[in-house]
């Protein structure tokens, strides 16, 4: 039985998808541009941009990782959440 899930999920999933993407290029351009503040700012935007919205998810969805703190008093709503390859 596949569970549905609400399209809100899915929004903010895909928020944080391209958030961490954006990360990710940054990093890689950072990699051989270390002295480019421009970049370095960028950076440090997208990073607290990102740890705003995967707190946004996990107060509605809870925990997206390991080390993800849960915000419910029910320490075993990761069970009920889709594994990565249902979404």
């Amino acid at each position: 039985m596949v569970k549905t899930l609400p399209n809100e999920y899915y929004l903010q999933m895909e928020e944080i998808q391209a958030a961490d993407f954006v990360l990710i290029e940054l990093m890689l351009y950072l990699d051989t541009h270390p002295t480019d503040t421009q970049a370095i700012q960028q950076y440090n935007q997208f990073a607290q941009y990102s740890k705003q919205l995967k707190r946004k998810f996990e107060s509605s969805f809870g925990p997206m990782q390991q080390g993800s703190l849960n915000q419910t008093l029910d320490f075993w709503t990761w069970k009920s959440s889709p594994w990565p390859w249902q979404i």
